[in-house]
């Protein structure tokens, strides 16, 4: 097999971080591990990616971010169209792939009626009912008492379905409500007294200061979650030390 036009792995993440800047090598590897990517390999072991190949990964990747679909229904979706002959170029999902951003932000921005979650997110009607009574989403009513979902919460829907696997249900998450509940104080008061820095006892709402109160806030949020990541890590590795003792 010649590798002219084939790239390696770390190729194939530099070329697509600029659009998915979470990508990483373990990612990929994660992706083939999960049966969805099957890269060509040197004689020595190395993964080489065929054009084919790096457009199926931007499909997967798309299908994510874009259209909230968790890996299960990605896999069917792309096992579908290679039984209906589509090949490795996958024509019809990369044509959803690069359906318009207009649809996306229609879709974020709308309620749905909670019977066509299924058909758009691939999780159970069930499920979002669970998320919904543990506090994690709020369901809305329709003038004719149907129960809708805000497509603003699918990014979220799609997150606790990712957890499923590792036997993390909405029961487990309750306790996220809770704690956002008080880290909301939190932040309120600390980000009000942040913003009336300088600029009296009164806060304007001027452009300035929400752009100083959303600076602001975007670096807490990653500085609690860099402590809470910090915390969790440290306890659950003294944990498994203590069980290898």
């Amino acid at each position: 097999m010649t590798e002219a036009g084939y790239l390696t792995i770390g190729k194939v993440v530099k070329k697509l971080q600029g659009r998915y800047p979470d990508l990483s090598v373990s990612k990929v590897r994660f992706l083939e591990d999960e049966g969805l990517l099957t890269p060509s390999r040197t004689p020595g072991g190395y993964r080489l990616y065929s054009q084919n190949d790096v457009k199926r990964l931007e499909s997967i990747l798309y299908l994510q971010k874009n259209r909230f679909m968790p890996l299960s229904v990605i896999k069917e979706e792309l096992e579908r169209e290679t039984s209906q002959g589509g090949g490795a170029s996958m024509p019809s999902v990369e044509n959803v792939a690069l359906a318009s951003a207009i649809d996306d932000e229609e879709t974020r921005n709308k309620l749905h009626p909670i019977d066509r979650v299924p058909e758009l997110l691939g999780v159970e009607v069930s499920f979002v009912r669970q998320l919904s009574e543990a506090g994690i989403i709020r369901l809305r009513r329709s003038p004719h008492g149907r129960d809708l979902v805000d497509g603003k919460d699918f990014p979220l829907i799609r997150t606790c379905d990712g957890l499923r696997v590792y036997g993390i249900g909405p029961k487990n998450l309750r306790q996220y409500v809770m704690a956002s509940n008080r880290e909301s104080s939190m932040f309120e008061q600390a980000l009000q007294v942040y913003v009336r820095k300088g600029g009296g006892v009164a806060m304007e709402h001027t452009d300035e200061t929400r752009q100083r109160f959303e600076t602001a806030f975007a670096e807490m949020l990653a500085l609690t979650g860099q402590i809470r990541t910090e915390l969790i890590t440290r306890t659950i590795r003294q944990s498994f030390k203590e069980m290898g003792e």
